[in-house]
């Protein structure tokens, strides 16, 4: 998300994820029951003694103090080192209180970075590394990453902590050499790898991949194209585990550059799609319980045939996804059409493309051994 002005990210953003609203203004007790929830333990009501209560009582107060000493001092306009302070305190206490994170960055604009980011910017424009100078906004943003990174390992889905270490890199770009940012942001990338060795399927951690992924490729951080490392990446995390959606994603978006880098013809990029059609086999080798979502898929990929019926893909797709439920034991029943239509999509693939007649040969020849078995 790009820095707006004063580098402030817009309430209004924030407020597209309603989820979150009743822990806008900081409620300890749905703090509580939030950290629970987030390290899985059931919300399950708990029978407190009268000193337990009292003493919940008492961190209410403190928390709710606490906040309101953070708005009243910003209220008055003085974004200072103290001021900052605060905002670590409550942070602490409830990451997800987005009016905290944005005192933080005025804070951070006012009292603790160094120059203005377009006086910071032009004096080191052109130059490879920095110097001296910048010392002091890099030992700033490098502690900002450092105290978002215990949060984040709480609070792994949270918007606010991903959006505010998003704003400390955008920072760097802004005040800081070509080299000592993209180091920065290289960094935050290997980040996203442990966190996803965490946890496979933080779609959060994978959306905040790309943006790191095209900023890094980006002119402004001195890049080039990652294509080839990211379809490795997903190569690799896919063979760990082929129900893995997010990387199946974030593999769609890398191929059509991966072939554009690669300048390939048309029979380079049928074999490479072929090879990408054999992966999707194997994850769709799925077992009876997910026949459901293997007719689903039938039924989304017959209605591409409105619009696009002279294409191979779709006509193949159609008959490896239907002898997938043939070999789940699932045979078509004849309320699905789909035995009669076998036959018709093959006949359309050997006019599509004749040269493969070794390869649908052998599909009529597995068709025939399911009629077989009926």
């Amino acid at each position: 998300m790009p820095p707006t002005r004063g580098g402030l990210v817009p309430r209004s953003n924030f407020n597209c994820y309603p989820n979150t609203n009743r822990l806008r203004h900081g409620k300890f007790g749905d703090v509580l029951i939030h950290r629970l929830s987030q390290r899985g333990v059931s919300r399950t009501s708990r029978v407190r003694t009268e000193e337990q209560r009292l003493r919940d009582i008492e961190k209410i107060k403190e928390y709710r103090h606490l906040e309101n000493q953070i708005f009243t001092h910003a209220a008055s306009g003085d974004y200072d080192p103290a001021l900052f302070q605060l905002t670590t305190k409550l942070l602490r206490l409830n990451p997800e209180h987005y009016t905290t994170w944005n005192v933080r960055r005025r804070c951070l604009i006012s009292s603790l970075f160094t120059k203005p980011p377009s006086q910071q910017r032009s004096n080191v424009q052109g130059k490879a590394s920095d110097d001296g100078a910048h010392e002091p906004d890099i030992a700033v943003l490098k502690s900002e990453l450092s105290f978002t990174i215990p949060l984040l390992m709480s609070f792994p889905k949270s918007y606010w902590i991903w959006n505010f270490r998003q704003w400390i890199l955008s920072q760097a770009i802004l005040r800081l050499g070509v080299a000592a940012a993209r180091e920065m942001w290289h960094t935050e990338l290997g980040l996203t790898s442990l966190m996803l060795d965490k946890d496979q399927r933080n779609f959060h951690a994978w959306g905040y991949r790309r943006i790191l992924v095209d900023r890094l490729q980006s002119p402004e951080l001195g890049g080039k194209s990652m294509a080839e490392d990211e379809f490795a990446y997903t190569t690799k995390i896919i063979r760990r585990n082929l129900s893995n959606f997010s990387a199946w994603y974030h593999r769609s978006r890398v191929i059509s550059r991966l072939l554009q880098e690669r300048a390939a013809e048309r029979q380079e990029r049928a074999a490479f799609l072929d090879q990408e059609l054999d992966l999707v086999r194997r994850a769709l080798d799925v077992g009876p319980e997910d026949q459901t979502y293997v007719r689903h898929e039938i039924d989304k990929i017959k209605d591409l045939l409105d619009d696009y019926n002279d294409v191979k893909w779709i006509y193949q797709a159609l008959l490896e996804y239907t002898l997938i439920l043939e070999r789940l034991g699932q045979r078509a029943r004849d309320e699905d059409g789909l035995g009669g239509l076998k036959q018709a999509w093959l006949t359309k693939l050997r006019t599509l493309d004749p040269m493969r007649a070794g390869r649908w040969n052998d599909i009529e020849k597995q068709i025939q051994l399911g009629e077989a078995r009926k």
